[in-house]
């Protein structure tokens, strides 16, 4: 990635606006000061725990504790919940953030076997888990199933998943990363009317406050004062018991109320742009079809390389700053990127975006 000619672009397609260090850091004193705030030690402090309950009440928990990672609050959460067997297996899809982001950390620990189930291509269901009859100990389910490009289940068929599992004692664990996200779905659906009605039904809960938040770092788990509290202490054994965490949460509290206010606005803008990139199908497409997150996939028939030469057309031409990364996909000769529209994606003009993906469409018509 050319990081020199992005710094010059004044538009990006994608992402949430940036703070440099310094202007983040003054903005979270002048949060500190407004509120008194006063570091936390060791997971105790006023501030820290009011925030762990606030988001605990917000997703119909009992309780809350913040986590320095996600990576460290999935694997906790999974961990506790396969202690009842002495092979446990826990369910997921092949695409999740566990198998494919996190280099089998879970292994290492050796307290679970992750079993993917499902398609690749597609969000599993409760179909999914009956294969394995009488087998299962745990599974995770992530809203929206990030890597294929945001998807999510119907309400029903998240129901179906939530009923089976409580039938037959499995624990059900939600990878929320961008739960505030997918929460919009099913709020503009009509069939949620807060995040406790999508969270119900999960035993417990990982949501982040990096990504849509837009936090420095962290996280949260969230379940029941027992479960909760077997966490505290898997936490500390793995080192995440850091002496103060209000960095961490002072970056997201002070910009937590806001960006979930924010989010039905995100939802709306995004598919009226995936409206506009669908004017150039079928030299560019997008998965899903039907975008219902603010989060979704951009394909180009050209290489990965061809598409970071594209890019940087773009940037030199509009100004506009495409995609950070590409990735292959499944057929030879073609890439996507994510696209993941926040703060960036409002300030843009639809007659810029329009003329962008023109120019993208002429560049592959005359180079394919």
């Amino acid at each position: 990635m050319s990081i020199s000619m992005k710094q010059k672009c004044e538009h990006f397609l994608c992402g949430q606006s940036a703070l440099q260090p310094a202007d983040e850091f003054a903005m979270m004193a002048e949060f500190c000061h407004k509120h008194s705030i006063e570091h936390d030690t060791y997971g105790s402090g006023e501030f820290l725990q009011q925030f762990e309950q606030k988001v605990a009440e917000l997703l119909g928990y009992e309780a809350g504790v913040f986590v320095v990672s996600g990576t460290m609050a999935q694997v906790v959460a999974l961990n506790i919940a396969s202690e009842r067997s002495a092979k446990p297996l826990a369910a997921m899809h092949p695409t999740c953030h566990i198998i494919k982001h996190e280099w089998q950390n879970y292994q290492f620990d050796s307290k679970f076997i992750a079993l993917p189930v499902g398609h690749q291509n597609r969000v599993y269901g409760s179909a999914d888990l009956k294969a394995y009859p009488g087998q299962i100990d745990a599974a995770l389910y992530e809203l929206p199933m990030r890597e294929i490009g945001g998807q999510l289940p119907t309400w029903d068929e998240l129901q179906e998943v939530k009923t089976y599992c409580r039938q037959q004692n499995i624990h059900l664990h939600l990878d929320g990363a961008r739960l505030w996200e997918a929460s919009e779905h099913y709020f503009a659906q009509g069939d949620a009317q807060n995040y406790a009605d999508v969270t119900q039904g999960f035993d417990s809960t990982y949501v982040s406050f990096y990504k849509g938040i837009g936090g420095l770092a962290g996280a949260m788990l969230l379940g029941n004062e027992a479960f909760i509290n077997k966490a505290k202490v898997k936490i500390r054994q793995q080192g995440g018991d850091i002496y103060h965490r209000t960095p961490l949460v002072v970056s997201a509290a002070m910009r937590f109320d806001e960006r979930l206010t924010a989010m039905n606005g995100y939802h709306i803008r995004a598919k009226k742009i995936a409206g506009l990139i669908e004017e150039h199908s079928p030299s560019i497409a997008i998965n899903p079809k039907k975008v219902q997150v603010n989060l979704f996939h951009v394909h180009l028939p050209m290489e990965v390389k061809e598409a970071e030469q594209l890019r940087e057309h773009i940037a030199d031409r509009y100004n506009l700053w495409l995609a950070n990364g590409f990735q292959p996909a499944q057929l030879a000769g073609q890439c996507y990127f994510e696209c993941y529209v926040g703060e960036n994606s409002m300030a843009l003009d639809d007659e810029l975006i329009s003329n962008v993906f023109s120019e993208i469409e002429s560049w592959i018509q005359a180079k394919h």
